[in-house]
């Protein structure tokens, strides 16, 4: 027999429920929590009203759901009402028990949540001022109903299901100096998180899931431009061995292959560069908008950042709601890093999408292959070595070969001209130009007129044929596989067929 002595300790509410309060959660992850109960509780349309009233300013979150019964809501309000270590349907989108409360305390110091379910209408309320005043450090949970909301319990009347949320005294929100304007700016940065967070189950259309805010309907946001024409690259979905977890990358079109528009909504609620990375989902409900997860590169100690040059590579990455402890879900679900036995997996996917997403980023979209899939001749390359690398110019190049080939005397000379230009590329000036201008310097004559492109390809084609005794045809080709010229066909196919 155990003769281990104990004691009940249970915490204070009021005290307990104070220090929940700071677990980071925004409005609007606050606001995907809850979105998420009405998900699993089948809805198909979950309606956010924000009202403005100053310090009594109000939201209310009013589903089409199944409802709850006086078990069920008596069990949802409580706080670890659930066990994370049950097994649970594999569409629940919930795990600690704790959500709705915890959201709502971040934002707000009276909770009713009401509900319509098998056995009725049932209310319950959480007051923390109620809790504060209460010398005994009890857990009081306020029951319905309450007079002052009967008006917003018509709709679950209506129905005979669904369930209603409604956010009072919003400390959290409504501060010192918070006025109209900030309120507006509010719903645009809630309304953007959602669109987000919940875009794949949006895009199945109205009548499978809709999120309206003041009755308008949420567009959703696709990360990965899908069937965008521009996009240079994606793979096909892959999973993990026998596992449900599936990887899909993609590499997003350059600014210049978007239109402004595109350009502006592409970018998502947090800019280009901190949207870079792998997006994780749940049951297709987004956990992370972009993160490298804490991965590097093989061989090295420092984990990847997000920069400017990676800032087209998004990477889809779907797990089951069976490995939330393996990946480290925390409460506000918005981290995840992923166990030892994928990692590896998961850099070598990563690797390529970066690699690619760079090249793509460089060239600024264009292609470095032909139509006909032959590899383009550059005028730079990159020479790796133990101490790190150099950028040399091609010899190769026609414009390079030819100059170096007619250059008689002066060939020295030309050689260490080269030889300074190699030397002295401003390498750290190109990298902080760029990061300050969050774009690519132009290169490729990008946005010079034709008629400076064709003046050099006439110089180089007469060259060609002229000097070099190549036919027309041939010049042409070389040409077309050369350096920016590839992406110039319909100049190249307009030179004369006889230069002069």
């Amino acid at each position: 027999m155990n003769s281990q002595r104990s004691r009940h300790a249970p915490p204070q509410a009021s005290a307990m429920i104070e220090a929940l309060r700071g677990l980071g959660y925004s409005t609007a992850t606050a606001l995907a929590d809850i979105i998420d109960n009405s998900i699993t509780a089948g809805a198909k349309t979950v309606s956010l009203k924000f009202t403005w009233e100053g310090k009594n300013s109000r939201v209310i979150i009013h589903d089409d759901g199944k409802g709850m019964s006086a078990d069920e809501i008596d069990k949802a309000m409580r706080l670890g009402g659930k066990n994370p270590l049950d097994a649970r349907s594999e569409n629940d989108l919930g795990r600690f028990g704790l959500g709705l409360k915890t959201a709502s305390f971040s934002q707000c110091r009276r909770l009713t949540v009401a509900s319509t379910g098998i056995d009725g209408l049932h209310s319950l309320r959480w007051d923390l001022d109620v809790l504060a005043s209460r010398t005994d450090g009890g857990w009081h949970l306020l029951e319905g109903p309450f007079p002052e909301l009967d008006e917003l319990m018509d709709p679950l009347i209506t129905a005979g299901h669904g369930t209603l949320v409604v956010w009072d005294a919003m400390d959290r929100i409504v501060s010192e100096n918070f006025n109209l304007d900030n309120y507006h700016e509010l719903i645009d940065r809630v309304e953007s998180h959602l669109s987000m967070v919940f875009h794949r189950y949006l895009e199945r259309g109205r009548s499978r899931f809709s999120i309206l805010i003041n009755g308008i309907p949420i567009k959703p946001w696709d990360p990965f431009l899908s069937d965008h024409p521009a996009k240079p690259w994606h793979s096909p979905s892959q999973a993990f061995n026998s596992t449900k977890v599936e990887v899909e990358c993609h590499v997003l079109p350059h600014k210049d292959r978007l239109t402004p528009k595109e350009f502006e909504n592409a970018q998502g609620p947090d800019g280009w560069t901190a949207q870079q990375g792998f997006y994780v989902y749940r049951n297709e409900r987004l956990l992370v908008a972009g993160s490298w997860l804490g991965l590097r590169s093989f061989g090295t100690q420092k984990p990847w950042i997000k920069d400017e040059a990676h800032k087209l590579a998004r990477i889809r990455l779907d797990i089951p709601n069976t490995v939330d402890a393996d990946w480290k879900i925390d409460i506000r679900k918005s981290t995840a890093r992923p166990p030892v036995n994928l990692r590896r997996w998961l850099i070598r996917h990563a690797e390529d999408t970066r690699t690619r997403a760079r090249k793509a980023f460089i060239h600024r979209g264009q292609i470095s292959k032909t139509s006909a899939g032959s590899t383009v001749t550059q005028a730079w390359r990159a020479d790796h070595f133990t101490g790190g690398m150099r950028y040399r110019i091609d010899n190769e190049h026609p414009a390079i070969s030819a100059v170096l080939e007619d250059a008689g005397s002066l060939l020295p000379q030309i050689k260490a001209m080269l030889r300074v230009i190699e030397e002295t590329v401003p390498v750290q000036r190109i990298w902080l130009d760029t990061a300050e201008n969050k774009d690519a310097p132009h290169t490729g004559f990008s946005g010079e007129p034709p008629a400076e492109v064709i003046e050099i390809l006439t110089t180089l084609y007469r060259n060609m044929v002229l000097l070099k005794g190549m036919s027309p045809a041939l010049a042409r080709q070389n040409l077309l596989h050369s350096e920016p010229f590839h992406n110039y066909p319909e100049l190249i196919a307009s030179l004369p067929e006889q230069p002069k």
